[in-house]
């Protein structure tokens, strides 16, 4: 009985990895479809404000760094979804929170990557005061990011805690 509860807690598991990173995937590239849709290029929605949907593109990394280096992020890319497949079966990760959290970076990498892949580059549209203008898959991978640090944090604190021999 201990072996058809432990498989069916790994699909659960696995399911809220997968479910939330094709959400994320879906999420970001209705929303890009819909942006180059309905906004032409440079134009934000209202003009002023501190909160805005200015369409731009972006052919380098975070931020803008390594802009006209395709083939490396890609690679990269291609690299940090690997490592987040691999760590989805890593028994540190087997909560839910954490398949969460890694379900977050993958729909980010992956929405990110079809960007890259079928338009050359990656749409950004979300306009927030100074920071540089982002998108869905980007606030995916930031809020995974922090949510898997969380994660590490204290469950690494938890998993000390149990294994300290207690005084008698």
């Amino acid at each position: 009985m201990r072996g058809d509860e432990e498989r069916s807690n790994r699909f659960i598991m696995g399911l809220g990895f997968f479910a939330t990173a094709l959400s994320v995937i879906v999420l970001d590239q209705v929303a890009k479809f819909l942006v180059r849709a309905n906004v032409s290029l440079g134009q934000s929605i209202p003009e002023q404000g501190p909160f805005r949907i200015t369409y731009t593109t972006n052919v380098g990394g975070a931020f803008g760094i390594l802009g006209n280096q395709g083939f490396l992020i890609l690679v990269t890319t291609m690299m940090s979804i690997a490592a987040i497949l691999l760590y989805a079966y890593y028994p540190l990760f087997n909560r839910m929170p954490a398949k969460i959290a890694l379900g977050l970076l993958l729909g980010g990498a992956v929405g990110n990557l079809i960007d890259r892949i079928f338009q050359g580059e990656v749409t950004d549209f979300i306009d927030v005061g100074a920071w540089p203008v982002f998108n869905v898959a980007d606030t995916a991978i930031t809020v995974g990011f922090v949510l898997l640090l969380y994660y590490l944090i204290f469950h690494a604190r938890r998993q000390r805690q149990s294994y300290e021999p207690k005084d008698d």
